[in-house]
């Protein structure tokens, strides 16, 4: 099911910081009519640390009235408190996601054991999918390969988003689990080395910016189509680099913004990108074609 480009969505935000629900609606249309193969709300892309519980389900919501059935949802649903994550996993299956996307506890930094046995008592008190999201670089906690093996082993634990960076984790990943367990990249970057070792896809930031070429790109790499792919991540590598001058979403919202697709507005502790770097940013869209030499 989530197999290729996903999207980790923006969620857009009015000036006053409340959800601009219509914005949302139109984002996702434009995903779908662009060939995305799934939608992730509610990611750290999404800002989701800083929705209540009431934003965090009514953006899941849209997404899935708007999907339609035509994409599937993965609803981010992760935590430090296992009892919470069940909740909310639950109130995502409720609201109509195809699964769930769910981060390794943060700050508290569990065990390897109690990595498993938190991804498990999630796991078991839900009917749709989970996704592991293992981002080393956020959490602190590293869900080592063995892990996953173990996880892989829980009927409904059917992938992971591998965000650890790390190419020859993400090769022992790959060997180690089951040839159905889908294993996605974190990273744009290295979308195509990841597929080539047996991944299958990508969880995208880009893909908020330029889901056509993304989706493509994974398509192609997907059908052992390399060259194809090659020529999308040649054109493209700037964009995905510049996403990441600044925290994720900052700088794709900005980027967003100069594209005319939202207004580039934060919760805190996220704030806009400096001077410096929307200049970069703004060279970068104006390098691979998406705004213009006015812009």
């Amino acid at each position: 099911m989530f197999t290729g480009c996903g999207t980790a969505l923006v969620t857009p935000f009015q000036q006053d910081g409340s959800l601009d629900e219509a914005t949302l609606r139109r984002l996702v249309q434009r995903q779908i009519e662009d060939g995305i193969h799934f939608l992730v709300p509610c990611g750290t892309t999404g800002e989701s640390p800083t929705l209540s519980r009431e934003e965090h389900l009514r953006v899941v919501s849209i997404t899935v009235e708007e999907a339609a059935g035509k994409v599937p949802v993965l609803a981010g649903a992760g935590g430090y408190n296992t009892h919470e994550v069940i909740e909310l996993a639950r109130a995502c299956e409720k609201a109509g996601a195809d699964g769930v996307l769910s981060v390794t506890p943060y700050y508290n930094k569990p065990t390897q054991e109690g990595l498993y046995q938190h991804y498990k008592a999630v796991a078991v008190a839900v009917g749709i999918p989970l996704i592991v999201y293992s981002v080393q670089g956020r959490t602190g906690v590293n869900v080592e390969p063995d892990t996953l093996a173990r996880l892989a082993e829980i009927s409904n634990i059917t992938g992971v988003k591998e965000a650890s960076g790390n190419v020859s984790q993400i090769a022992t990943v790959i060997h180690k689990v089951p040839a159905g367990f889908a294993v996605l990249s974190g990273d744009d970057s290295i979308t195509i080395p990841v597929i080539a070792l047996g991944g299958h896809g990508i969880i995208s930031v880009a893909s908020n910016e330029i889901p056509g070429p993304m989706s493509q790109l994974a398509a192609a790499a997907n059908a052992g189509d390399f060259a194809t792919a090659r020529a999308i991540q040649k054109k493209f590598l700037p964009l995905m680099n510049i996403n990441f001058v600044e925290s994720n979403p900052s700088p794709v919202k900005y980027a967003m913004s100069l594209m005319g697709l939202l207004e580039a507005n934060y919760r805190l502790p996220m704030v806009p990108p400096t001077q410096a770097s929307k200049d970069k940013i703004a060279a970068v869209l104006r390098e691979v074609g998406l705004i213009g030499e006015g812009n």
